[in-house]
């Protein structure tokens, strides 16, 4: 009887799952994002040991919410349009001789519950001189 009654309640629990729902869903997976590229750097460069400055980027296909890398670090980011960003680069920062790499990434976007999205894509790096 114990047995009988154990099988009853699982079976009445597994019919209850999947009729509810529980099952997993298919999803779409995300897909790419917009591609930013960068034209130019205004400052092209500067000088170690100077003060914090601002650092234009011009370029393409910046979202807005895109965020500008400066040596692989994300920088407080405003953007000015869909082709200029601005952000204000620390004296730390540029305290030694070299150069910077900076890039540009567009974050991807959220997917619904069955996925989607888009995947964040950052730009090729331009270079950034510090003399």
């Amino acid at each position: 009887m114990k047995t009988t009654l154990t099988t009853v309640l699982l079976t009445v629990l597994t019919a209850f799952t999947l009729a509810c729902g529980y099952s997993s869903k298919a999803t779409t997976p995300a897909q790419p994002g917009t591609m930013p590229t960068i034209v130019t750097l205004s400052p092209p460069n500067t000088t170690h040991g100077d003060p914090a400055f601002v650092l234009t980027v011009t370029g393409t296909n910046f979202s807005g919410t895109a965020v500008i890398n400066f040596n692989g670090t994300a920088q407080t980011t405003n953007p000015v349009s869909a082709t200029q960003l601005t952000a204000t680069i620390p004296a730390a920062d540029i305290a030694n001789a070299g150069t910077a790499p900076v890039t540009i990434t567009n974050p991807g976007t959220a997917g619904g519950i069955y996925g989607g999205g888009t995947l964040p894509e950052t730009s090729a790096a331009m270079t950034f001189t510090i003399n």
